[in-house]
């Protein structure tokens, strides 16, 4: 029996998580990609829960970096970066339910070489940025152009980086605001977490009516904390499929694969997204596993995982996990 009988979105969603439909938004039914989370933009499709999705997603440039003789800093339109396909109208979608996107796979496309990464001057971990103003000069612009294929990204004649693909943003539409898809918090956003990849369902609280979910910014590979602040972009054909749990409300997304439960955090300081992350994962012990909120504050304390998903965002990202293993299934 494969583990996604007894997940929470098999078990609890409309369509039971079962591909029931199937939908499509290639370049061409896209149309204008959004730069912004916001439940004001007309949908650019509406689909009931169970209807799997294909996605012709941009990079985060939308194509804008060809060359690596290219300067960022002249081809890019800050802050319009991490283009989002959607938003995607889920029918039933009520403020306080939520939507499970299930990811099917994560497919490369384009001409080669497909795959971008720069460095963009006071933009990254290790560099003097707006919110940490320092003296120092900012680092030269730089611009790596890479081959990527589902064997891997060609990083140079010795290294070839394993094709380790994930959704960088993925979120549900504020209730009133508009919001910029370069920053996450509770509605998702630009997490940039790798285990945000083919085989897991991330659970997205609805603020409005109809959900309005979006994604974009796929990645080939990244390392914990995208270092310099720009993974291996690239285009991509991305499908998924897309539920409704009716009358589950979550404060922030959760994620769910073979092996562990998470919550997501993301806030500034760091330690402050983590705080977040392990109080939500307490209180989802607390409510769906039957833990003692204190007993799960130490327990987390012996166990928990945190994985870090980006530092150089306008917020930072913090998942913290615990194994299925340990806590059993969600009642």
């Amino acid at each position: 029996m494969s583990w996604f009988e007894d997940s929470i979105m098999a078990r609890k969603a409309i369509a039971r998580g079962e591909a029931r439909a199937e939908a499509s938004l290639t370049e061409a039914q896209q149309g204008r990609y959004h730069y912004v989370y916001s439940a004001a933009i007309p949908p650019a499709l509406t689909i009931d829960p169970g209807t799997v999705v294909t996605c012709e997603t941009h990079d985060a440039f939308e194509g804008a970096i060809t060359h690596e003789t290219d300067k960022p800093t002249e081809k890019l339109n800050f802050p319009f970066l991490n283009p989002q396909n959607g938003p995607i109208r889920v029918n039933g979608a009520e403020k306080g339910d939520t939507i499970a996107v299930h990811i099917d796979s994560i497919v490369p496309r384009g001409p080669q070489p497909r795959g971008t990464t720069v460095i963009m001057p006071e933009f990254g971990g290790l560099v003097p940025t707006a919110d940490t103003a320092l003296l120092t000069a900012p680092l030269p612009e730089r611009v790596r152009k890479l081959h990527v294929t589902e064997d891997g990204t060609v990083w140079n004649d010795r290294v070839t980086l394993p094709y380790e693909p994930f959704i960088g943003t993925i979120g549900t539409a504020p209730q009133i605001e508009a919001i910029s898809s370069l920053v996450p918090d509770y509605y998702g956003g630009n997490m940039d977490l790798p285990d945000v990849a083919p085989g897991a369902v991330v659970y997205l609280p609805v603020q409005a009516e109809g959900g309005f979910l979006f994604l974009g910014d796929c990645h080939a590979a990244q390392g914990d904390g995208e270092l310099c602040g720009v993974a291996i972009e690239h285009p991509t054909v991305t499908t998924v499929r897309v539920d409704l749990i009716k009358g589950w409300t979550i404060k922030a997304p959760r994620l769910e694969n073979e092996r562990f439960y998470m919550t997501i955090g993301s806030s500034r300081p760091m330690e402050d997204a983590a705080r977040g992350a392990y109080r939500e994962l307490i209180r989802w012990m607390a409510a769906d596993f039957g833990f003692d909120e204190i007993d799960a504050y130490m327990l987390l304390t012996q166990c928990g995982r945190i994985r870090l998903g980006n530092m150089v965002d306008p917020k930072y990202t913090v998942g913290a996990s615990v194994l299925k293993s340990i806590v059993g299934i969600a009642q």
